[in-house]
């Protein structure tokens, strides 16, 4: 079984903005546990411009770009060197790998990456990957997360991909609106895009509909998705072993 994570920005942080470590180290177990029941995980892990900006709090204003760059080269390293340490206490190794959108437009670039994350999860391993946001600014840049974690998601022949969010997986309306039900399972052919809200998360890039845009075109590679809120307890358990006992989207080929 190999499953890629992606972990969004709300996930990761408080409602400040600021790094929940204590949320880190909780699916930092999680990953962990699949890893002792012998799946082979890559995480794809937002949260690197966060980190940075509540490390580094600003003297002189910056444009976008300036502070995504600086953001990003302070934050990655904080969450990077967080995982690590985590990681690390149960056992497990990891390993970085940054990208941009050219490594997946030719052919080379694109083996190479994936030959770089065969041989890490050959060894034992654990990928961590994130955007390169330090030199991916404007056309160089994914959608968000969600997008890249579909890319890894089919790269690696991955059997599931998971999508940590800050809610329970799809609605047919605003999820905080009275009425709004909850899509339990949905196939990759299905339209469902007309319900989905327009929305953007605060602390990252993603919305709703780049979530769904990722899972039907993932699901149609013949890759089960599981679109979930990421900090119910025990949420990468109960999705692999309890699907039951928990509440989610599930986009299936």
């Amino acid at each position: 079984m190999r499953i890629v994570i992606k972990i969004g920005s709300n996930v990761l942080t408080r409602e400040d903005g600021t790094l929940d470590i204590t949320q880190v180290s909780s699916l930092v177990d999680q990953v962990v546990e699949l890893r002792q029941a012998g799946a082979e995980v890559i995480v794809v892990s937002s949260g690197a411009v966060a980190s940075g900006r509540s490390e580094l709090p600003l003297d002189a204003p910056l444009d976008s770009v300036e502070q995504r760059q600086l953001f990003s080269a302070v934050g990655q390293v904080k969450l990077i060197g967080l995982y690590y340490d985590l990681f690390r206490e149960r056992g497990y190794r990891v390993g970085q790998v940054l990208t941009t959108k050219d490594h997946f437009l030719t052919p080379r670039e694109y083996d190479n990456q994936r030959s770089c994350m065969d041989v890490m999860l050959r060894n034992g391993v654990i990928p961590i990957v994130n955007e390169n946001d330090t030199v991916c600014v404007t056309e160089l840049m994914f959608t968000d997360n969600d997008e890249l974690s579909g890319l890894i998601a089919r790269m690696m022949n991955a059997d599931v991909l998971i999508l940590l969010t800050n809610v329970a997986g799809i609605y047919d309306g605003p999820p905080e609106a009275p009425g709004s039900h909850i899509l339990r399972h949905l196939h990759s052919s299905d339209e469902v895009s007309s319900v989905v809200q327009q929305t953007h998360s605060s602390h990252g890039r993603g919305g709703m509909d780049s979530k769904l845009h990722t899972a039907l075109q993932v699901a149609a590679y013949g890759i089960r998705v599981c679109i979930a809120a990421g900090r119910q307890p025990h949420i990468l358990s109960d999705l692999m072993h309890h699907p039951d006992r928990v509440v989610y989207t599930e986009v299936t080929p």
